[in-house]
């Protein structure tokens, strides 16, 4: 932690590259797939890890930002590192700090010394694959010293604007830099401008592309009781009544993206290689095939996605009345909110809190709320990004009315107050809360509500 904030970053891979150089390369002991894009990318890395540990592979998953430990960021078989492992992780990588340290005018960041971990715990599993998200962009982000041998691109939209540039086709070019030679490029659906500089990118490389909408996507959606079913085609064949226990049609996107990207993988990739070093690189040399053309057994698929979980993803937190977390930090991942919650909860009376980094579009994910809240709390986290709740009500009042906002200056006040205002009507079925605005949102507001204490 004193290596800064995340956010607080140069955009260069010579520090994490002389750190992986003095480590071994650990990054390059197993196969990666590897995850970019403004909105989906947790979710669909987290679905594609499901799919490869149902085939028995063991696995390696990199998630960021956390909701609510550092931990959550280096999965080993679907589960957080321990405390102790995390400890001892960072110990086996401390010495060679202060050495790369040295050679640069800058330190290494927070945010490379955690991906050098995540990186060096795979590789001491040792994982037979790595399921690994993107910090932010792609080209220079500490995660792309590794060479996906799939890489997942899902939606692009503007975010990051300051350090990804201030158009679609800036923030594509950066993330298409994950797209490496030989590789599978598994694209979501994409605006036209992103699409073209995505495609640009795998013919400059000799990559291969895939296309949602394409080659593969949802051929059909149908609401159900927790989640909803889908029928998936995929690169290899169609998949029937895939139950997946998460909400929203961009979940079922992603679930497509998650279905493509493992079938690619599967086309030459063992089902198991039982973690052997030798088996591992014989994997990212495109060895030991199965021989098959990539379709995988449809009960595999059914099984794996119905155990899919997305914390802070329109997780229901409590019911009576229901309380929704979801970590959406930007217009187009809070129209897909919205969107889901139009279609899937019903709600009578819905209320919201929202707390969101003042350097976001944060008048665009206001608009998107509006004509689905009934009234809205604004408050704060507990980051020093966060607006501060004056000026985030003068904001919401701009959009809903000064009448329909109200102001916490505490996010556990913000929370007791909304529920008392879905309460209100008595009608406990009929009333949600929707608590939203930022991942580290989601994050406290789970450990508010306690929800996941069991990790």
């Amino acid at each position: 932690m004193a290596r800064g904030v995340e956010w607080d970053f140069d955009p260069s891979l010579a520090r994490i590259e002389d750190l992986m150089d003095v480590l071994g390369q650990p990054q390059r002991a197993y196969p990666v797939i590897h995850i970019t894009g403004t909105n989906g990318k947790s979710s669909t890395a987290r679905m594609i890890e499901a799919l490869l540990r149902e085939r028995g592979l063991r696995t390696g998953l990199s998630t960021s930002p956390h909701l609510t430990t550092m931990r959550e960021r280096i999965l080993i078989d679907g589960e957080p590192i321990s405390a102790e492992a995390f400890v001892a992780t960072y110990r086996d990588v401390a010495p060679y700090l202060e050495l790369v340290d040295g050679k640069h005018e800058r330190r290494l960041s927070y945010f490379e010394v955690l991906t050098a971990m995540a990186y060096a715990a795979f590789a001491d599993a040792p994982v037979d694959v790595a399921v690994v998200e993107v910090g932010m962009g792609g080209v220079w982000d500490a995660t792309n010293v590794a060479d996906g041998t799939v890489a997942v691109v899902t939606p692009i939209g503007l975010d990051h604007t300051r350090h990804l540039g201030p158009t679609i086709e800036d923030i594509a070019a950066e993330k298409a830099g994950i797209i490496k030679e030989g590789a599978v490029a598994v694209l979501a659906q994409q605006p036209l401008a992103a699409a073209e500089v995505l495609l640009r990118r795998v013919v400059e490389v000799g990559a291969t592309a895939a296309r949602e909408g394409l080659e593969f996507g949802v051929l059909g959606r149908d609401l159900a009781v927790g989640g909803q079913l889908l029928r998936l085609q995929g690169l290899h064949g169609v998949y029937e009544e895939i139950f997946l226990p998460l909400f929203g049609e961009h979940q079922a996107g992603n679930a497509a993206c998650a279905l493509a990207a493992v079938e690619a993988f599967a086309s030459g990739m063992p089902s198991r290689t039982g973690g052997d070093l030798a088996a591992a690189t014989r994997i990212a040399a495109g060895e030991d095939f199965e021989g098959g053309d990539g379709r995988l057994d449809p009960a595999l698929v059914r099984s794996a996605f119905a155990k899919a979980t997305s914390p802070g993803r329109l997780e229901v937190a409590r019911t009576g009345p229901t309380v929704l977390l979801d970590a959406a930090h930007n217009p187009m991942g809070m129209a897909a909110t919205v969107a889901a919650v139009t279609e899937e909860f019903g709600f009578t009376r819905l209320v919201g809190v929202l707390a969101a980094a003042a350097d976001k579009d944060v008048t665009g994910m206001l608009e998107q709320l509006e004509p689905v809240l009934a009234e809205l709390i604004v408050t704060r986290n507990s980051t020093p990004r966060s607006m501060p709740p004056a000026e985030l009500a003068e904001l919401a009042a701009g959009i809903f009315g000064a009448e329909r906002v109200h102001v916490a200056d505490r996010l556990d006040d913000a929370i007791d107050r909304a529920i008392g205002l879905a309460e209100e009507t008595g009608e406990h079925q009929g009333a949600g809360v929707l608590i939203t605005g930022s991942v580290v949102t989601a994050g406290e507001a789970r450990t508010l509500l306690r929800v996941g204490e069991d990790r």
